[in-house]
């Protein structure tokens, strides 16, 4: 017994391992009263230490594995552990900003250089020195912004935090003036085209779950962090009420939506669960990757590679806004909070119909007469007279007139 008392322990107090889905080791401190936190480094090195000390609130012992006062990784580390705005955020979200700012740790200050930023003093992270950091990252511009995107909610916590000495963590937020760079892909994921839409579904016939998904992310125009979460409990007197899940926690947005006909009609040709219309093999609902990545398999059946699930909540926007909708009514039905994005989709479907319906400008009756538009042949590329006349009829081209319908026959 003595000598089992004197053995190491295998981690340090309370810490626990644990195993994921997919039989992945992971480790984590548990205290009563306080949620569990992921400790990512190796067990007992240096970076494991200091996460544990975190992970406990000793600020202290903190300095002595290495992690300096007045350094970009203890900003970062005091971040992660006190900033509200951080700690209220989804724990995906929490996660991937987390991994984001780490990896600017191990980025050397300059090329062959075995100075980290890390260390790097915050009285010397400047604008530039930020756009260093950004630059590593030029191949991905999405990878770079993001990059930006988290520096900057750091400086922006640490503008206002103040220290013991009562001034802030930071006299500037320097990130603030380093600019994002532009998207090698600015349209986003591919839209879906109807044409799209139909092969799916000739794959993929109604009573199938992936049609059930395909009609649940086209017909409600929700994220699939949303779709997952959709059941018959959500569903009362034809409507579907719902929080959306992305922002439920800082933004919180309550969307009531009318249940189509079409979607109904799926539905209740399709096995759902007890709690989600969409379940995996195992009867259980899906986890938000584990839906991504069985839609992926879907599209890729139906030889649909380059389509995604986003992608349909972009078609089912175009579509309304082809069939008039105003850029208030498709913030009321995808949630948005500006204007910002359902004016990118109204903007479009306006060009076309005032397009459709202006073109015949360009055919004055001046250029319809070979005399004075030397270019008119007689192969009829332009008519010799314009039976409508020389006015325009942009009631043609008003809200309301020729709608598109969707693959189902459903008119937004």
């Amino acid at each position: 017994m003595s000598e089992a008392r004197d053995m190491p322990r295998r981690l340090p107090q309370g810490c626990v391992e644990d195993r994921d889905r997919h039989g992945n080791l992971r480790i984590y401190f548990r205290t009563n009263g306080k949620p569990k936190v992921r400790l990512r480094a190796k067990p007992w090195t240096p970076e494991f230490m200091a996460e544990y000390e975190t992970a406990r609130g000793d600020t202290l012992p903190a300095q002595r594995k290495g992690i300096h006062p007045g350094t970009w990784r203890w900003l970062c580390v005091r971040y992660f552990t006190e900033c509200a705005d951080y700690l209220r955020l989804d724990d995906r979200t929490k996660r991937v900003r987390r991994g984001v700012l780490e990896g600017t740790f191990c980025e050397p200050i300059a090329p062959g250089s075995p100075k980290l930023f890390r260390d790097f003093p915050l009285s010397k992270l400047t604008s530039d020195a930020i756009e260093v950091l950004r630059d590593r990252k030029l191949a991905f511009p999405e990878g770079a912004n993001s990059r930006i995107k988290a520096i900057r909610a750091v400086f922006k916590w640490a503008a206002r935090k103040k220290g013991h000495d009562g001034k802030a963590l930071i006299s500037h937020n320097s990130a603030r003036d380093v600019p994002y760079l532009k998207s090698n892909n600015p349209s986003g994921y591919h839209t879906w085209t109807l044409e799209e839409v139909r092969q799916f579904e000739r794959r993929h016939p109604i009573g199938t779950k992936a049609r059930l998904a395909l009609a649940l992310l086209l017909f409600t125009g929700q994220r699939r962090s949303d779709i997952t979460r959709l059941g018959r409990q959500h569903v009362r007197d034809g409507k579907i009420a719902f929080t959306q899940f992305k922002g439920r926690n800082r933004k919180p947005k309550r969307l009531i939506l009318p249940v189509l006909p079409a979607l109904q009609q799926v539905i209740d040709a399709s096995f759902c669960g007890e709690l989600a219309f969409l379940v995996n093999d195992l009867g259980r609902p899906f986890s938000d990757a584990g839906f991504g990545n069985k839609f992926r398999e879907w599209c890729d059946q139906a030889g649909l590679r380059h389509c995604t699930a986003h992608g349909l909540r972009k078609a089912g926007a175009t579509i309304a806004a082809n069939n008039g909708a105003t850029a208030h009514q498709l913030m009321a039905i995808f949630g948005w909070n500006t204007l910002k994005m359902a004016e990118a989709y109204t903007r479009a479907a306006d060009q076309e119909r005032l397009a459709h319906a202006a073109m015949h400008l360009l055919e004055s009756s001046e250029q319809n007469s070979t005399e004075s538009c030397p270019t008119a042949q007689s192969s009829g590329t332009f008519s010799e007279k314009n039976p409508v006349g020389s006015k325009a009829n942009f009631g043609d081209g008003a809200r309301g007139g020729n709608r598109t319908p969707t693959p189902c026959g459903t008119r937004f």
